[in-house]
């Protein structure tokens, strides 16, 4: 039985993910709101187990096997682009965003770029566009970097979210110590996407972090320790 869980910190709110050890370890997103749920990850303001994410209340874990399947190739996602890659799902956003996500949306992850950072951009515009009609984020290379950075910093003593705003992102989710790459694209991602838009934040904010329309870009950092640790940086 594998535990995972999420964090996210925003400015606000901060969480994180986390994951089993030996496959996904930990996952967690910052977004100043963290918390822990037992399936998908969550918002709240430091949230110490499961995918964490700062960047409003607090950030919630979740619970679920991550799918080892890997991103997606080349770029950011054009949201006038028909390819779809989850049996039609990417159709119908002819009258734009969707109020919300469409229910179990879980498309599988497009083929790697060979680019993890890439990878982890396309993963989170594929969810945005084909699960809820949004626009792509531009990926934030000048901050892959200080993202890795921090990722490592985090990893090393800091904890999730240790860190966070240190590479002037508003928002944060975090997957620590998972597997392996292509347990965080798949799974952690995944699972932060499926909290869903609700309160509290402690359980929501990694969804709200991936689906902000405040955001228009994100850097994604990647550390090596005994496991994989991922950073999502949103900026405005």
């Amino acid at each position: 039985m594998r535990g995972w869980g999420l964090c996210i910190a925003l400015c606000v709110s901060v969480g994180c993910y986390e994951g089993p050890k030996g496959d996904p370890i930990e996952g967690e997103d910052t977004d100043t709101t963290e918390d822990t749920a037992p399936p998908p990850g969550s918002t709240a303001p430091m949230s110490t187990s499961g995918p964490a994410s700062t960047s409003g209340p607090t950030g919630d874990d979740a619970t679920s096997d991550p799918d080892p399947t890997t991103g997606s190739e080349g770029g950011t996602m054009d949201p006038g682009d028909t390819g779809d890659s989850s049996g039609g799902m990417m159709s119908g956003c002819e009258g734009g965003p969707l109020a919300e996500p469409l229910p179990g949306c879980a498309p599988p992850p497009p083929p790697s770029t060979g680019d993890i950072h890439q990878d982890c951009v396309d993963r989170i515009n594929q969810l945005r566009w084909e699960c809820q009609c949004l626009p792509p984020l531009a990926r934030w290379s000048d901050a892959e970097a200080c993202s890795d950075q921090q990722s490592s910093a985090d990893q090393n003593g800091g904890g999730p979210h240790g860190n966070f705003g240190s590479c002037g992102e508003n928002a944060q989710n975090t997957c620590p110590n998972w597997g392996s790459e292509q347990q965080i694209i798949g799974g952690c991602l995944q699972a932060m996407w499926d909290e869903g838009p609700g309160e509290p934040f402690s359980e929501h904010g990694h969804y709200i972090n991936m689906s902000n329309t405040n955001y228009s870009r994100v850097a994604c950092g990647f550390s090596y320790d005994g496991g994989v640790w991922s950073n999502q940086n949103f900026s405005p």
